[in-house]
C-alpha cells in the first residue's frame, strides 16, 4: 500500500518530501503536522481504488472492512496493544467523547482533569456538570502536578482524565504513577496522548491507562479524520456505548444486539477509510526513521532553541521533554504576524501573551535560528 521508497529514512529526507516546507518554516506540528507526499498519494491511491474499482466490482463495503481489520493491527503494534483494544475515530476529541458516552453517569459522579488539558479534555465534563456530574480541577504550577493533591482530588472520583504532554507547557506528565494513584482509589483513567505519538515512544501497556485518545494528524504528519482509541479489554467488555451504529455490534439485524467485542463497540457506521488508511502509512514512515532517531533529533533542535530563549520568557522546562516550547512575548497575535511575514507559522497560546513553538525532527538549526533572530529579544 506504501508509495515511499522502501528502506531507512532520514528526517532531512522525510522534509524533502513534504511540499509545506518548501516555503516554510512550520513550527505548528502540536496543532496540525504537514503531511508527506507518500502518505497523501497513499490516501489518494486507496480513494481511487474504494470508489473506483470496488464499485465496479460490487465490493466497497468488504474492502474498506478488511482496511479497518489492517489499520487496526497496526495502531495496536504501534502502541503496544491488542487489535481488539483499537477503535478508529475521527479524532483525539471524538475518542474522549465516545469512552465518555460509555460510562453510566449518576448525579453525584465525580471526574477529575487536570488544568493543562485540552478543549477536548474539558467541554464533554462540562456538559455532563448539567446532569450533576462533580467537576474536579486538579491545578499545576509550571506544568507540573503535586500529586498529593492530586491524589485527595481523586479520592472518590469515577474518572480521570489527564494529558501525556501539556499542549501549552509541552512538559510531559508521569502517566503511570498518576494512574497508579487512580486505580488505588478505583478510578478509571482517560489520556488525551495526541501530543504524544510521533514524537515519543507511547506503550499503553506501561501506562497501564484504562483508555487511550490520540490522533495521527499531529507529529505523525498524517491527514485529519484518522483518530485512533484504546480501551483495556476487560474494561471494554463491560461498557456500552451510547453511540451506536452497524459497525458497533455483531449483527445489525440481529435482536436482540450484541456489540462487538472489545473496543470495536466504539465504532458507528461508514467512515471514509482513507484518512486511516493515511495513518497506516504514517505510522510506517515513522518506524522506517526510527523513533528513536526522531526524538533524539527533536531533542537536539529543542535544545538549541531554548538555549538561545531568555530565561524570563521560557514558560516550559528548561530542559528537555517534549518538542513543544511555550515563550512569553509582548503581543502574541503581533508576533504570530511577523513571524509569518517572515514564512514562519507559530501559533499564539488561548488567554496569555505567549506562542508556543513546535519543534519537529524535520526542522533545522538554520530554521530555528531565523524564528530566534525574529523574535529578537
Amino acid at each position: 500500500m506504501s508509495s515511499r521508497l522502501d528502506g531507512r529514512l532520514t528526517p532531512l529526507e522525510l522534509r524533502a518530501d513534504i511540499p509545506a516546507l518548501e516555503s516554510t518554516a512550520y513550527f505548528n506540528t502540536g496543532a496540525s503536522g504537514p503531511s508527506p507526499r507518500y502518505v497523501v498519494e497513499t490516501a489518494e491511491s486507496y480513494t481511487e481504488r474504494h470508489e473506483y474499482d470496488a464499485h465496479a466490482s460490487g465490493d466497497p463495503y468488504p474492502l474498506a472492512f478488511g482496511t479497518y481489520d489492517e489499520v487496526r493491527e497496526t495502531v495496536a503494534s504501534f502502541l503496544g496493544a491488542h487489535p481488539d483494544e483499537i477503535a478508529l475515530t475521527e479524532s483525539t476529541t471524538d475518542g474522549i467523547n465516545r469512552f465518555a458516552g460509555a460510562l453510566d453517569w449518576n448525579s453525584g459522579d465525580v471526574v477529575v482533569r487536570t488544568d493543562l488539558e485540552h478543549p477536548a479534555g474539558v467541554l464533554p465534563w462540562e456538559r455532563l456538570e448539567r446532569d450533576g456530574v462533580e467537576v474536579r480541577v486538579v491545578e499545576s504550577e509550571g506544568g507540573r502536578l503535586d500529586q498529593a493533591a492530586f491524589e485527595a482530588a481523586v479520592e472518590d472520583a469515577k474518572l480521570v482524565c489527564l494529558s501525556a504532554v501539556s499542549w501549552t507547557r509541552g512538559t510531559k506528565l508521569p502517566v503511570a504513577e498518576l494512574t497508579d494513584i487512580a486505580h488505588r482509589h478505583d478510578a478509571l483513567v482517560l489520556v488525551d496522548a495526541v501530543q504524544a505519538p510521533g514524537q515519543m515512544p507511547v506503550d499503553v501497556r506501561e501506562w497501564g491507562a484504562d483508555a487511550v485518545a490520540a490522533a495521527g494528524h499531529k507529529w505523525l504528519l498524517g491527514l485529519w479524520g484518522a483518530g485512533f482509541l484504546y480501551v483495556r479489554s476487560d474494561l471494554a467488555e463491560r461498557l456500552e456505548p451510547t453511540a451506536i451504529g452497524y459497525r458497533s455490534v455483531t449483527d445489525s439485524g440481529a435482536t436482540p444486539f450484541e456489540y462487538e467485542a472489545g473496543a470495536r463497540r466504539f465504532e458507528i457506521g461508514t467512515t471514509n477509510p482513507a484518512a486511516h488508511v493515511a495513518l497506516q502509512e504514517a505510522i510506517g514512515v515513522f518506524e522506517d526513521i526510527g523513533l528513536s532517531t526522531v526524538s533524539s533529533r527533536i531533542e537536539r533542535l529543542t535544545d538549541h532553541l531554548k538555549a538561545n530563549i531568555p530565561e524570563d520568557r521560557l514558560l516550559g522546562p528548561r530542559s528537555y521533554e517534549s518538542g513543544l516550547v511555550p515563550i512569553a512575548v509582548d503581543d502574541a497575535g503581533e508576533t504570530v504576524e511577523r513571524l509569518a511575514d517572515r514564512s514562519i507559522v507559530v501559533r499564539a497560546l488561548p488567554g496569555e501573551e505567549a506562542i508556543r513553538v513546535s519543534v519537529h525532527a524535520f526542522n533545522t538549526t538554520d530554521e530555528i535560528d531565523r524564528l530566534v533572530e525574529t523574535l529578537d529579544f
